[in-house]
């Protein structure tokens, strides 16, 4: 390998060394720890003070511009649909329809619909009723209910936008979103069956979860509710609009691109940009689950207020990935890097996948993995000039990697310990193979899709 190749690829894996020694040894706040790594390792490689510092800019500035909209509005939708009772009738109807038999798959739909706009531990605290309600129902473990809904609700964390994940690795490997979502579906689906209702199945004939601890009770909400709680359709709709508009926009885009010159295919584009789509699902959450059935403006007000505070670490830390990324880029670092990946003859979404699991695997956050990944493969997909759908493949290899094996460095895996009342041998025995699974085969139905594809 020449040398003008060589150097540049050492230190960006020194680059990731430090930054892991940072979060995990120095316990340094990951935010705090991608911005210095960024400065540092652009000043290593030669970069001039001022081009680092503009870089740095650059990369925050250009990542915050989209995502921090996004992830606000997700949050906002979430906030409604948990203050006016929607999240509960979602529950109520679909495990109503599949019965107790059928829970599990039931509870990973819930998840995967819940998770779309509420953030993991939220929807987790919010749901927890159901599950003690079906175990005092059914007598069955808990683990037979509570495997299949974390389930879901980590695929729809890690595999389907909006949430913070997968917006932000879509947004720093230029991405359609569309296709993130569609093929976040395709490949979470079969991840989170296998990694919930089917594992859990298995667990739940497990003497390991016998006599298992009372889990902890749920928080009591955010304050005020609805005199007239939300129905099943209305919350649906709240949810399953923004997605209509964003992929209705995909494939005006995708199959009839003569048609975006038009007056229909501009408001079409217009009204399905994330941007808009989830303002609509704003404000009709705001109107037809909140204000139409009684709720006060101010307790409306305070949910969305309360549901911005945790959506903005998410944003800072995803800033300080599009900064990382934008310094790769600048230095040169990541021609090198999309050089020796071809030389080598290495695919672009195991390429992704083994990057995203290794940080996941050592620092724990599930997050700043796939930010750390994003900003290693974006030099490598503009370089190489990789097309639409594989680039959209690209984001669900790494939050498959980011999903492998959840263990005693991540926060979700004491949530889940804490609130199901389980030991750290029982949720290492459940939780961190349901993640495991759910990576493995999502990045087995990703990698299926790309060989389809080509």
């Amino acid at each position: 390998m020449p040398g003008e190749t060589l150097g540049p690829i050492l230190a960006t894996g020194a680059a990731v060394a430090a930054l892991l020694l940072l979060v995990l040894r120095a316990r340094l706040p990951a935010f705090l720890a991608l911005i210095l790594v960024s400065l540092l390792f652009g000043i290593s490689v030669g970069m001039a003070p001022e081009a680092v510092l503009g870089a740095v800019r650059e990369g925050v500035g250009g990542t915050l511009g989209f995502v921090a909209v996004v992830v606000g509005l997700g949050a906002m939708m979430g906030a409604l649909l948990e203050a006016s009772g929607g999240i509960d009738a979602i529950s109520g109807r679909i495990l109503s329809r599949f019965g107790p038999k059928r829970a599990p798959a039931a509870l990973t739909l819930i998840g995967l619909l819940v998770s779309i706009p509420v953030f993991f531990d939220v929807a987790l605290i919010i749901l927890l009723p159901v599950l003690v309600g079906l175990r005092q129902k059914t007598g069955r473990p808990l683990i037979a209910f509570a495997i299949p809904l974390l389930a879901g609700l980590a695929v729809a964390h890690a595999f389907v936008p909006p949430t913070p994940g997968p917006i932000a690795v879509a947004d720093i490997l230029g991405a359609e979103l569309g296709l993130v979502m569609l093929f976040g579906l395709i490949a979470g689906l079969p991840a989170a069956l296998v990694g919930g209702p089917l594992l859990a199945a298995i667990l739940a004939r497990s003497s390991a979860f016998e006599g298992e601890a009372s889990p902890v009770p749920a928080a009591s909400g955010s304050g005020g509710r609805a005199p007239d709680p939300a129905g099943f359709l209305d919350a649906l709709l709240v949810i399953l609009v923004p997605v209509f508009l964003i992929l209705l926009a995909t494939a005006l885009t995708g199959f009839a691109p003569d048609a975006q010159d038009g007056i229909l295919g501009q408001v079409i584009l217009f009204i399905g940009h994330p941007f808009s789509a989830l303002t609509i699902a704003c404000l009709f959450g705001w109107w037809r689950l909140g204000r139409a059935r009684g709720m006060p403006a101010a307790d409306l007000q305070a949910a969305m207020a309360r549901a911005l505070e945790p959506a903005g670490l998410v944003v800072l830390v995803t800033g300080a990935g599009g900064a990382f990324k934008q310094v790769l880029v600048d230095s040169g670092a990541g021609a090198a890097l999309a050089a020796s990946l071809q030389a080598a003859s290495v695919p672009l979404l195991l390429f992704g996948f083994v990057t995203a699991g290794i940080v996941r695997l050592a620092q724990g956050s599930a997050t700043v993995a796939m930010v750390t990944a994003a900003g290693l493969a974006a030099p490598v997909v503009q370089t190489a000039g990789v097309p639409a759908p594989q680039v959209a493949l690209l984001v669900i290899a790494i939050a498959s990697g980011a999903s492998l094996t959840s263990h005693v460095n991540d926060s979700g895996f004491w949530l889940v310990s804490r609130y199901l009342g389980l030991t750290e041998a029982q949720t290492l025995r459940s939780w961190t193979v349901c993640t495991t699974l759910i990576g493995l085969v999502g990045f087995l139905v990703a990698s299926l899709l790309g060989l389809l594809i080509g």
